[in-house]
């Protein structure tokens, strides 16, 4: 049920993107939703059908890409990939350190749009 709140907020960010480019459809709305994350495409897509009508985005199909999880090591500082399966045992691959925090992957974000 999180999904929820996350889907009003793409919605908002979509909604306010396409009246500063006096748009008047979107059909579709790319997003980046990281790694580690949770949420379900399938319900945010479902919760987009249902609070997006009546709105530009009323039927905009949402393309969802995996982003991944980025780590920074705070011995070497150099930043690399990790699966979610391995985060108890993330290493820097560069200098072997386990100190490492995340950089990117737990969030989402709105790529691009495209409009009718």
């Amino acid at each position: 049920m999180h999904e929820l709140p996350v889907t009003r907020s793409i919605l908002e960010i979509v909604l306010r993107h396409a009246a500063a480019s006096e748009v008047e459809r979107v059909s579709t709305i790319d997003l980046s939703i990281g790694a580690l994350s949770d949420l379900e495409p399938e319900w945010i897509q479902s919760y987009f059908d249902h609070i997006s009508q009546g709105t530009p985005a009323e039927g905009a199909r949402l393309r969802v890409r995996r982003s991944p999880l980025t780590f920074r090591c705070a011995s070497c500082s150099a930043a690399f990939d990790a699966a979610r399966e391995s985060l108890d045992r993330v290493a820097c691959p560069d200098c072997g350190s386990g100190d490492a925090s995340v950089v990117s992957g737990a969030g989402y974000t709105v790529e691009a749009m495209e409009a009718e």
